[in-house]
């Protein structure tokens, strides 16, 4: 049964008399090129206020940082930090007296000491009698010192930044972003690294600076985080501003509605293929595969006619355990096997000999050789095929990439033609041949449809379905609900472990729950597969 609309609640407006907004971004436009990156966008977060600023890929979180921090100028709009207007673009020292941004990705110097990270280009504070010539770096440590202390922070100055701990190196960007002045910290996916007692610690502190007066603002695809540490949460989606509200008023329901847009939508975009026989042999199996640091003893298996999904948020897993079927990663335990046979762990060659193909993220970095021809691409797997002798035969080249133009439908002006001038979702359906061209037992995708308008996402959703409907096996690794729509089976992963598992039918509500590490309604099953 459908449910309302989340209703929207007001935002926290300064009270009369009040101290204005750590920062308030009103209207904000961002484009690139065609595309509206940010469209009239709102946000107002208080001095000494936690506010989650949450949405699912492409809302446009990233852009607004961007903007907040001075990266990018907005093309129309205001920002203003403590009710004065944000910097001219390109005053570096200026917005670092405004606001930081700490990321997932640590921006620490690992070879330097805390003291020299702090400091970084402000040795001047510690250089001698007359500020030039020779740095004493006592001097440099001993202020260090004290500005660690001055925020809490338990970490040793003279340690190198690279023995540092991840919740400490998070701690030493933030004790440097204060030491400028800024009073508005960004926290992007903080906790993705952190086991549950470093994000406890985590918290705590923040919420000790809170009390000083420094207001945060908190990306996470954690809701459940947004609901322990923040008092305020921003709704995003399709680059426009979708609500703000108290987060003690916003039900965890209401708030994955307004992200996704449509709770009770369900898979009707796709069908699934033809009943999978659960008595059937498992065309692929993984038996305990763990991989420290990103997932632990996963166990499933993918049957003739059948799609899986890998569904999963920043730092689930999903996407290491979709590079580890490959032989991209070395798992750390458990096995791969296909058909019975038993995939050797972290070759890439043995698991293409084994019949599994891959699609990986990113087409550019992974995918294609840019600077050569659709033919050259999409038979570089099969290139022993080519000629006799270990020769590669151009008409036998382009004949063999003839027929995957033919059979993917793959606009182009001929085998001859460079792959960098085909269109993103062409270029797609290249690197689609390229991981068919072998005949795979087992297709692997990883986000397939990233970055491809779409016309071309449906198609290539539609091959990979024709994969499994031809009695072979898929598996699509992706965050996105459009790609996960045409599997026959979900397994949503959550901090390395497999939470829950849905069959055809699931709604974007339960999905996206899972994926957030919410609970889910009973329609979703809870984790480990049924046919081991």
């Amino acid at each position: 049964m459908s449910q309302a609309p989340a209703k929207e609640l007001p935002g926290q407006e300064p009270a009369a008399g009040a101290p204005p907004p750590a920062v308030h971004a009103e209207g904000v436009v961002k484009r690139f090129g065609p595309t509206v990156a940010l469209d009239r966008v709102r946000l107002t977060v208080q001095a000494g206020e936690s506010h989650a600023l949450v949405g699912r890929n492409g809302a446009g979180k990233s852009t607004l940082v961007s903007v907040l921090t001075g990266l990018h100028a907005p093309d129309a709009g205001s920002v203003a930090f403590q009710g004065e207007a944000a910097p001219a673009f390109g005053d570096t020292t200026a917005w670092q007296s405004k606001v930081a941004c700490v990321y997932q990705k640590s921006m620490v110097v690992p070879d330097l000491t805390v003291a020299e990270n702090l400091f970084l280009n402000r040795y001047g504070l510690a250089a001698g009698r007359f500020g030039e010539g020779r740095i004493r770096w006592p001097k440099l440590r001993e202020r260090a010192r004290d500005l660690l202390a001055e925020y809490g922070v338990e970490v040793d100055p003279a340690a190198r930044a690279k023995d540092l701990t991840v919740e400490q190196r998070q701690f030493v960007e933030i004790a440097r972003a204060l030491s400028f002045g800024a009073r508005f910290i960004i926290l992007d996916e903080p906790t993705a690294q952190l086991d549950a007692a470093g994000i406890e610690r985590l918290f705590a502190r923040l919420r000790e600076l809170q009390r000083q007066g420094v207001a945060f603002l908190f990306i996470s695809h954690h809701l459940q985080e947004v609901y322990d540490l923040c008092t305020t949460v921003t709704v995003y989606r399709d680059a426009r501003h979708v609500l703000t509200a108290p987060v003690a008023e916003l039900g965890k329901a209401d708030l994955v509605q307004a992200m996704t847009g449509d709770a009770a939508q369900s898979a009707t975009a796709w069908q699934a293929g033809a009943a999978v026989r659960r008595e059937d042999e498992p065309v692929l199996r993984a038996e305990g595969l763990a991989l420290d640091g990103a997932y632990q003893a996963i166990d499933f298996t993918v049957r003739p006619g059948e799609v899986l999904g890998l569904a999963g948020a920043t730092a689930s897993g999903n996407t290491a355990l979709g590079e580890t079927l490959v032989g991209l990663r070395k798992p750390t335990a458990g096995r791969t096997v296909v058909a019975g046979r038993t995939v050797r762990p972290g070759s890439v060659p043995h698991a293409l000999g084994a019949g599994i193909g891959y699609v990986p993220e990113d087409r550019h970095r992974q995918g294609l050789v840019l600077g050569r021809s659709v033919a050259e691409n999409a038979t570089l797997t099969v290139t022993d095929q080519l000629g006799p002798y270990g020769t590669v035969l151009p008409s036998r080249t382009r004949e063999f990439a003839q027929s995957m133009i033919d059979s993917l439908d793959i606009k182009t002006s001929g085998p001859g033609q460079s792959v960098s001038d085909l269109s993103g979702g062409n270029q797609q359906k290249v690197v689609i041949a390229r991981a068919l061209a072998r005949k795979p037992r087992v297709l692997v995708a990883i986000r397939p449809t990233a970055g491809v308008d779409v016309k071309s996402k449906d198609s290539l959703l539609g091959v990979v379905r024709e994969v499994a409907d031809s009695g072979n096996a898929a598996v699509i690794v992706s965050d996105e609900l459009d790609d996960l729509r045409v599997c026959d089976r979900v397994l949503a992963l959550f901090h390395g472990q497999v939470i829950a598992e849905f069959d055809s039918g699931w709604t974007d509500r339960d999905v996206v729950s899972a994926m957030e590490g919410l609970p889910v309604t009973p329609g979703g099953r809870k984790g480990d597969d049924e046919d081991e």
